[in-house]
């Protein structure tokens, strides 16, 4: 009896840690680089235990050939990664608003490690993505997507093949959205940019003999770091807000 029950159980696992996997090793605050594997595997074989007790009674059986069985778990992975990288999509459009912010006050050769990217990123543009990170784990949010990673289950039974116009559609608008969020997040410094930039080429037509550029760069920094004192919290916000309602479409 035991002989028949063991692979059952451990087949079903393995279902459940590929999906779960899957988003230890690429979503953000969960699968970032700086997390050592060993801790990231030990959690993810925890949690994979959790859900495998919630969704156990909806695991298929076993594959009567490997080809089959490599399919189903390229399958499970792809799901997971899919719901990890929609959430590291969101977060890097922090990224993008950072990009640019550096550029709209004349930071943006001043480089810095940006953990999320495992490379080096505009100041700013690390500074939003740790802030991000930071703000996920402080408002719960990192719960989401484990509740969201719980809830595809009814989304994307195991064994089911999704719809795949339904796919790729919906990683072409998380890319698309990504992109306007973080146009979306910087809007006050382009704002700032255009009205800076007539500003001083007025300024420069009118006063050929002021040195506009040694004027115009302590300034414009000046003026960043203001903008950014002031509008940085209401970013912040845009961007939780961004996250938790992409991430809603995987909660049922």
């Amino acid at each position: 009896m035991l002989q028949e029950i063991l692979p059952v159980e451990i087949f079903g696992f393995l279902l459940v840690l590929v999906r779960i996997g899957a988003l230890f090793g690429f979503a953000p605050a969960f699968g970032e680089q700086q997390i050592p594997p060993r801790i990231r595997i030990a959690a993810a074989v925890g949690v994979a235990g959790m859900v495998y007790g919630l969704v156990r009674a909806d695991m298929p059986q076993i594959p009567s050939s490997p080809i089959l069985l490599a399919a189903l778990l390229i399958l499970e992975f792809l799901i997971g990664l899919m719901i990890a990288m929609t959430a590291r999509l969101i977060l890097n459009a922090l990224n993008v608003a950072g990009t640019i912010v550096a550029f709209q006050t004349s930071l943006a050769a001043s480089q810095q490690f940006d953990p999320t990217q495992g490379q080096q990123s505009a100041i700013f543009a690390s500074f939003f993505s740790v802030t991000g990170v930071a703000l996920l784990f402080a408002t719960d949010l990192h719960l989401l997507m484990l509740n969201a990673m719980v809830d595809s289950y009814s989304l994307f039974p195991v064994g089911q093949m999704p719809v795949l116009s339904g796919f790729a559609q919906a990683v072409l608008d998380v890319v698309a959205d990504t992109f306007l969020l973080g146009v979306q997040i910087s809007a006050p410094f382009i704002v700032f940019g255009v009205v800076f930039n007539i500003g001083l080429g007025l300024t420069a037509r009118l006063m050929p003999q002021l040195p506009v550029f040694f004027v115009a760069m302590p300034l414009n920094i000046f003026m960043g770091f203001l903008i950014l004192l002031i509008a940085f919290p209401a970013m912040m916000m845009w961007f939780l807000s961004a996250f938790e309602e992409q991430l809603a479409v995987f909660l049922t």
